[in-house]
């Protein structure tokens, strides 16, 4: 009896997913009876999470943490940004705090920070609008309330940080910067309860549900801060 060679190849294992540090922005409204979050509803195109609502954010840039803004972090929100990270740094902290902000800038036109006489000294392109409006980006308005890591087996994968300000830190408008062919097509100011009626992810609505119990705490930079993540033994929580 003989055996026939094979000429099939064997099977190559998929490459891992790289895991990018980023940041995202909730912006809160307490100009009413019911606080109001804002969402932007992304592009059906766009390869990670096509037409959900999300909160404005995207990656880390090289440069961020070199961009001129007022005050610093609270040294509490900067120890729980740097727990669980493999290089600690301020300068890290600090860019995931300032990456927030431009890529809120970028998404919505909202420029969160105050107005000076002068312009910011910018890092790069994408900090130009600040520079433009006179605006300096607040550290000293901005509370990190969640870490979710993107689970594995996705075709992009994030770290992201959840930050959180009021919505009477925007500075500055830029008009025209969502629309039908922008990456996010539409804004909606919406109190937490209505936001299970939009298309949302699963991660969404838990991050919801825990700023829904941080603004009832009282918004301390003193409570716990949850991390998501999947690992080999399934979906974790950590509090960092």
């Amino acid at each position: 009896m003989t055996v026939e060679a094979t000429t099939e190849k064997p099977v190559q294992p998929r490459p891992a997913v790289p895991v990018r540090d980023a940041a995202t922005l909730i912006l809160i409204d307490r100009s009413g009876a019911v606080p109001k979050v804002l969402l932007g509803r992304r592009h059906h195109s766009l390869r990670f999470m096509p037409g959900k609502y999300v909160f404005p954010g995207g990656r880390l840039e090289a440069n961020d943490h070199l961009m001129p803004a007022i005050g610093q972090l609270d040294p509490r929100a900067e120890a729980r940004l740097l727990r669980q990270v493999a290089r600690r740094s301020r300068a890290l902290a600090r860019g995931l705090a300032l990456a927030a902000i431009r890529e809120t800038c970028e998404e919505t036109g909202l420029l969160i920070g105050t107005k000076r006489d002068d312009a910011p000294v910018t890092p790069d392109r994408p900090w130009q609008a600040f520079a433009q409006a006179r605006v300096y980006p607040d550290l000293t308005s901005l509370y990190f309330i969640a870490r979710v890591i993107t689970p594995p087996r996705q075709s992009l994968r994030f770290d992201t940080r959840f930050f959180v300000t009021d919505a009477t830190m925007i500075a500055h408008r830029i008009d025209g910067i969502t629309g039908p062919d922008a990456e996010l097509v539409e804004l909606v100011w919406l109190p937490i309860a209505e936001t299970a009626r939009l298309d949302i992810a699963q991660v969404t609505h838990v991050v919801l549900r825990w700023l829904e119990a941080r603004i009832t705490a009282g918004m301390s930079h003193d409570l716990a801060v949850p991390f998501y993540r999947t690992t080999h033994r399934g979906f974790m929580r950590d509090l960092l």
